[in-house]
């Protein structure tokens, strides 16, 4: 047991990646808390299915419009730097909106603002957090369970940050759920602070930004294995991120609930994303994970669908877990593997294309969905989106034979594969 403790989480030995994991969790918890007093807010005041589908939207159109130059970005500037301005600036984000829906003057503008707002900055923060990871262990063996013990950590914060935002709001309002999210930006700035940087956390640039930018997508788009993990994190987020989104609907219309219901729906699909990355981090190697990405998308999509019109709560709150597991498991697979055969000099940009195909993808997929879901309801939107991602897991499955012999002398050059067996 301690053996498989050690190597569940070994990246937590190194002293920068606890700072950086601490920091973050407590971050990310409040991340979620606005989430889901955002959506609350939104549905309490306007009733609307089309408005929940337009501010998810806003909140992610900054990192699919922005998220090309983001990665230039990213590895051309000091990283630490770059990170205490986009902290920043998300504390304010945060500090703003509890302020004004405190005072009782918040109105749907607002909240569309701050939403733009949120994803314009995400845009540039995440490709940063991203690119500094390799740099946070000293041991390079260590980066694909660092990277897998962050998609811990975020669904760590998935299944108590909605669970303890349902509590808040039944009790104190939507309120101090982003005045706790504006804290939690406190926690990563002083974590960064503490850091122990070093000489240089970015790589000089040797080509204007058009050249770095074409480089950069060259390789995310022109090379085979990392152009289908770009489509798989494109579709999950197309298809059944919206989830979370019009959740709020299934737990006011469908289930008669409140927010109580909604942070259980919701904590209910973070236990089974939890679930997933404490078996993904508990991996020894990235070999095999291709299998991975197609039964979890499967499994997602097939969830997603049997829930579409399920009225029965305690069963609703099973295939949520299967839903959110099987989501996290194929993009942080995905997501690790690509980390893991990316050069260094390219990771901001291929992290940024990432970001753009897993969260950027997202507004898109959550205004169609907001607008299906208005004319057509929400059940027959999850019922087609599941349909939709159960397909493109067979096409992924199908494209494995052609993607492995690709990917074996990346694996061979890094040591991964020893032999030809």
């Amino acid at each position: 047991m301690k053996a498989t403790l050690r190597r569940t989480f070994r990246a937590l030995r190194h002293r920068n990646y606890r700072l950086f994991f601490t920091g973050q969790g407590l971050s990310l918890m409040g991340t979620w808390l606005q989430q889901v007093a955002m959506g609350w807010l939104t549905y309490r005041i306007t009733g609307s299915a089309w408005l929940l589908g337009v501010i998810a939207f806003c909140a992610n159109i900054g990192i699919l419009v922005l998220g090309p130059f983001s990665g230039v970005l990213a590895d051309r500037i000091n990283r630490r730097h770059g990170l205490f301005v986009t902290q920043t600036l998300l504390l304010v984000q945060a500090l703003a909106l509890a302020v004004l829906v405190a005072l009782g003057h918040v109105e749907t503008w607002h909240l569309i603002v701050f939403a733009l707002w949120l994803g314009i900055v995400q845009a540039f923060d995440i490709p940063l957090r991203q690119s500094l990871y390799v740099h946070l262990v000293d041991d390079r063996a260590d980066l694909a369970n660092a990277i897998a013990l962050n998609s811990f950590l975020v669904n760590s914060a998935r299944v108590v940050g909605p669970a303890l935002a349902g509590v808040l709001l039944s009790l104190v309002g939507e309120a101090p759920c982003f005045a706790f999210n504006a804290l939690s930006f406190v926690a990563v700035i002083a974590a960064l602070s503490r850091l122990d940087w070093p000489a240089q956390t970015h790589a000089h640039a040797k080509a204007g930004w058009w050249a770095s930018w074409v480089e950069g997508a060259g390789y995310a788009l022109g090379y085979a294995p990392s152009r289908a993990l770009l489509i798989v994190a494109g579709v999950i987020s197309w298809t059944i991120t919206p989830y979370s989104s019009l959740m709020p609907i299934y737990a006011k219309d469908v289930y008669a609930g409140g927010p109580h219901t909604l942070g259980l729906l919701l904590s209910a699909a973070g236990a089974g994303a939890l679930a997933s990355t404490i078996y993904l981090a508990g991996r020894e190697t990235v070999r095999g994970l291709g299998r991975v990405i197609a039964a979890a998308m499967g499994c997602a999509g097939l969830a997603l669908s049997l829930f579409a019109y399920l009225r029965v709560l305690p069963m609703a709150l099973v295939l949520m877990a299967v839903v959110g597991g099987g989501v996290i498991l194929a993009a942080a697979s995905a997501n690790t593997i690509l980390q893991t055969i990316v050069d260094d000099r390219l990771r901001g940009r291929a992290s940024a294309f990432f970001t753009m195909a897993f969260l950027g993808m997202a507004p898109l997929g959550n205004l169609v969905a907001g607008a299906m879901a208005n004319a057509w309801g929400a059940p027959a939107t999850f019922m087609l989106n599941g349909a939709l991602c159960i397909v493109a897991a067979l096409w992924f499955r199908w494209r494995l034979p052609v993607l492995g012999p690709l990917l074996r002398p990346v694996y061979k050059r890094l040591g991964i594969i020893r032999d030809e067996t």
